[in-house]
């Protein structure tokens, strides 16, 4: 089934060329179906790219997505144009009394900064409040999980020497849960991160559950039904060749690891992870869909 997104927002003509269905509005009102609401957060400083990594992945699985962009209310986007902005994303004041089947939280270039400090904290703090009753289901991305996972459960985030980037081998700590199905034993997953989470500050009694960690980078994803939320410290949504500009970007400073072809980055690097990520985003929805209330308006409830 498709993606019902903006006419013109720039990812549809690349979704569209990649064969990803993508619904006009009009063609959305003709079926006779209750589509999936789900709110993207998108925290990035290039939100283009970013929309367009998440809308492909959402537009691959099996049910209708009706895909609300959302910004920081009081956060000026250096990156991307104000048109596109103002065209394309609303503020969160402006959605803060609506409800969301499923709501997506990305990452931010903050890691290496205090969350107190963080120019957007306090609303940040507001909108994860306010998806408890607002948001049937959440998946928090790399900086917005650390960020979530500090909120709700006090754990602290580490800063490391060097940078965590590359596609890292993990392990899939529990098959058996509805996020992991058909994940296999050991799957590939880009890492592009300066702090980290660790095992051993994970509270006790608070029903958070490892899903899946690399011996070389630890955490990756973690389980926690009190807040309906999957939090996933990695980034299963990028592209190819997206660890490569962001190794252009910082002049060669942070070789991606297991990435380029003998880490030679000269050579052009594989995607081994893109069925992985399909896969877990597809496994998100099915467990929002399964469990949302017929009536959007009875979430919170």
């Amino acid at each position: 089934m498709p993606i019902r997104i903006a006419d013109n927002l720039p990812a549809r003509r690349t979704l569209e060329s990649e064969g990803v269905i993508v619904m006009s509005e009009t063609e959305a009102a003709r079926q006779d179906i209750r589509p999936l609401r789900v709110a993207l957060l998108n925290l990035m400083p290039d939100k283009i790219t970013t929309e367009t990594q998440i809308a492909r992945l959402l537009g691959a699985t099996p049910l209708q997505i009706e895909l609300e962009l959302v910004r920081i209310s009081d956060h000026v986007s250096k990156n991307t144009s104000a048109g596109h902005i103002t065209a394309f994303y609303r503020p969160w004041e402006d959605i803060r009394a609506e409800k969301f089947d499923g709501l997506i939280i990305t990452g931010a270039p903050v890691e290496q900064i205090e969350y107190e400090e963080v120019t957007y904290w306090d609303e940040m703090r507001r909108i994860l409040d306010w998806s408890q009753d607002n948001v049937h289901r959440t998946l928090t991305l790399c900086w917005g999980a650390m960020a979530a996972l500090h909120h709700f459960h006090g754990i602290p985030k580490h800063a490391l020497t060097e940078k965590a980037t590359g596609v890292f081998s993990h392990a899939n700590r529990v098959p058996a849960n509805p996020i992991m199905r058909g994940l296999p034993d050991r799957f590939d997953v880009p890492v592009s991160r300066w702090s980290e989470l660790r095992a051993t500050d994970l509270p006790s009694g608070r029903g958070l559950e490892v899903l899946a960690d690399s011996a070389e980078t630890g955490l990756c994803l973690i389980a926690d039904p009190a807040h309906r939320t999957v939090h996933m410290l990695n980034h299963l949504e990028y592209d190819t060749l997206t660890l490569a500009g962001e190794y252009a970007r910082d002049e060669g400073r942070s070789l991606p690891l297991h990435y380029f072809p003998g880490d030679d980055p000269a050579g052009q690097p594989s995607n081994t992870w893109r069925g992985h990520g399909h896969l877990l985003f597809g496994n998100w929805i099915n467990e929002t869909y399964q469990t949302t209330p017929f009536d959007r308006e009875d979430i919170g409830r």
